[in-house]
């Protein structure tokens, strides 16, 4: 009976290790790159991104709603919280398809979409991601990839406000629609023609 007992004790560490080893593979980053639908739909693409939650980050205002962000007074930005597989891709990763789906020089605007809400910006967790995000755009600004200054601001994380169910995964549920339809689908199109090796494996 005592060697069941701890032979089971044994089992029972054992999954709780491969459980906690599998959760030290998952980090969160949060981006904000104009509409939060747009920049949701792509990662949601992106093999080795786990999950996509649209919501706000940013603003001394605590639980702000869509109304009040998209008031441009609340001082929060749109964002993307993305949890993803480090053994499966990098921040490095992440950012590559950051800098590649929306326009990182447009001060506060991107396309139609106008405002502080929807400015280009990262909020990093740690130094490690503050780094990262440096790294890649010195080097971005070293290639000279864009014609105009890299305006994108690195800002450190400090609260994510989810978005009422309606905003989450807006594209899948609404892919008819006109700004679906004329806004989001080309920056799927441009992330799956440069990505197209990194695609989940259902794409």
């Amino acid at each position: 009976m005592k060697k069941l007992i701890f032979l089971a004790i044994i089992c029972t560490n054992i999954l709780v290790a491969q459980k906690k080893n599998v959760n030290t593979n998952l980090e969160t980053i949060t981006l904000g790159g104009g509409c939060y639908w747009c920049v949701e739909a792509v990662y949601e693409n992106l093999n080795g991104v786990t999950s996509v939650v649209s919501g706000f980050s940013g603003g001394k205002k605590l639980n702000p709603t869509y109304e009040e962000v998209s008031s441009g007074t609340t001082g929060a930005a749109e964002v993307v919280q993305i949890t993803y597989d480090k053994s499966i891709t990098n921040l490095n990763e992440i950012f590559k398809v950051f800098f590649t789906v929306h326009d990182p020089t447009t001060l506060n605007l991107q396309g139609a979409d106008e405002g502080t809400q929807y400015r280009s910006v990262i909020f990093y967790k740690n130094e490690e991601q503050k780094k990262a995000a440096q790294s890649i755009i010195a080097d971005l600004k070293k290639a000279k990839v864009y014609d105009s200054p890299i305006v994108t601001t690195l800002e450190p994380f400090t609260k994510f406000y989810k978005a009422d169910e309606y905003h989450q995964d807006y594209y899948a549920k609404n892919k008819n629609k006109q700004y679906c339809q004329m806004v989001i689908q080309p920056k799927i199109e441009k992330f799956e023609k440069v990505f197209k090796d990194k695609l989940k494996k259902n794409k």
